[in-house]
């Protein structure tokens, strides 16, 4: 060893072991003054402890904090700073009760309970709807001030602009939210595009959904992330039933549940929002809504929610959904035909084995996601025999090549769903069946896969 790392090795031990008579002679109390600091005597190689030990865990001391109360936007329901699930199976109307809080906070109104809130900004990202022919009529016909209504329309690079990523510009986001002198609701619809790996999996989840618990603290509103609900497991806690890993339950603050339910006269079209877990609240309760067809301007209709009355229960005892046995009706085809929408794009090939996963998990069934992809005009490009068969999808109208897609548009009589193989069953759909467990395994990490 250089005699100069010796010299410094001695040094240091030599006030180490001064430091420790020094303790010893005083008892070995514990005390609250930190340990002797050796940050300024040079280690071997020349790097003193402050360099080495530049990581450092932070503690706080409760006693230097002071307790504060949580800040409601809505009291018991939407909460300022914190990061809110609304989930219900497709067609229950959940965006529709998303731009009708919007509309809410736009113009100060009331709550369904009759309280008021303060008016405020309110920023609205869809993947799904558009934002001038179904988003802003359901604001018009909620009565919403559009002057506090902001579409989140995408993000800038430069001189170009491509589609707003809630998965990765959530920090770009937060920039223009202060341009706008802040916000109060920021909705995220569906919630699982903030997931840029498996929306199945807990850390992956976690990982997604952090830079929007943090967006939500730091610009002070209320996120509200959509998803759906599964239509199985009747008779279970409704909260368990939200598709995909159960971190997105796990890290909302608020869940709430909207379904249709059977009414005690019969009435099939009676509609609930329960709340479904609470970490800063009640979990219990919740407000009877109907969905109504309205004129938001001449020519232009609009679904409008209408609520009704208070309700008590948990959600387990509120919400019972009528048609949770239906055998695949036309209302189960639109169900699929939503879902589908959230799955795919126009623009890219999605393999139809993942693309199927969360249907799968809803609880519908191969033929009623066959029949969904026919009424939703889904094209497919269809490759490889037996172990290797393979089937990509994406929505129509896109900028996708077709050139090796038109062939299939219309099947072949082996694939139609009239084929006598497989007890009348497409091809493509049992190969899905069959390939979505194997697929979900080998993929792990991807919600689906473009070419």
């Amino acid at each position: 060893m250089p005699s100069s790392n010796k010299d410094n090795y001695k040094a240091f031990a030599s006030k180490l072991d001064e430091a420790i008579k020094a303790r010893n002679s005083q008892g070995a109390t514990y005390t609250n003054e930190p340990p002797p600091h050796f940050a300024d005597i040079p280690l071997i190689g020349g790097s003193t402890a402050a360099q080495i030990n530049e990581k450092a865990v932070i503690l706080t001391c409760g006693a230097s904090l002071t307790p504060e109360p949580v800040q409601w936007l809505w009291t018991h329901w939407l909460a300022l700073g914190k990061f809110h699930l609304l989930a219900g199976a497709p067609g229950q109307g959940k965006t529709t009760i998303a731009m009708a809080m919007a509309a809410t906070i736009t113009i100060g109104g009331r709550w369904p309970d009759g309280s008021r809130c303060d008016a405020g900004n309110v920023l609205i990202w869809s993947g799904e709807d558009d934002y001038k022919d179904t988003l802003l009529p359901r604001l018009i016909g909620a009565g919403a001030n559009r002057n506090r209504v902001f579409f989140v329309d995408g993000t800038r690079i430069g001189n170009e602009v491509r589609p707003f990523d809630p998965a990765n510009d959530t920090r770009t986001l937060l920039e223009a939210i202060k341009a706008i002198g802040g916000a109060r609701l920021i909705v995220i619809d569906p919630v699982s595009t903030a997931i840029q790996g498996d929306s199945h999996k807990n850390s992956e989840v976690r990982r997604g959904l952090q830079p929007l618990v943090d967006l939500a603290e730091t610009v002070g509103a209320a996120v509200l992330g959509i998803t759906h609900l599964s239509k199985a497991g009747q008779g279970i806690d409704p909260a368990q039933r939200v598709i995909g890993s159960i971190a997105f339950t796990a890290v909302a603050r608020v869940v709430m549940l909207a379904a249709r339910v059977k009414g005690a006269d019969g009435d099939d079209d009676k509609r609930i929002l329960a709340r479904g877990k609470s970490n800063i609240g009640p979990d219990s309760g919740g407000f009877e809504y109907h969905l109504a067809q309205v004129e938001a301007l001449p020519g232009i209709e609009a679904s409008r929610v209408e609520w009704g009355n208070a309700v008590e229960g948990t959600a387990r005892e509120l919400l019972t959904d009528p048609c949770a046995d239906s055998d695949g009706g036309d209302e189960d085809h639109d169900d699929v035909v939503e879902m589908l929408k959230a799955e795919l794009t126009a623009d890219c090939w999605t393999d139809s084995a993942l693309a199927s996963k969360a249907l799968f998990a809803a609880g519908f069934t191969k033929k009623q996601i066959w029949k969904g992809t026919k009424k939703l005009g889904v094209k497919r490009h269809k490759s490889g025999f037996g172990k290797d068969f393979k089937v990509h999808w994406r929505l129509p109208g896109g900028a996708g090549n077709d050139a090796y897609t038109d062939s299939f548009a219309t099947d072949s009589p082996s694939d139609s769903t009239d084929s006598p193989f497989q007890k009348k069953e497409s091809l493509e759909s049992v190969g899905i069946c069959g390939q979505v467990e194997s697929l979900a395994a080998t993929h792990e990490g991807d919600s689906g896969e473009c070419w």
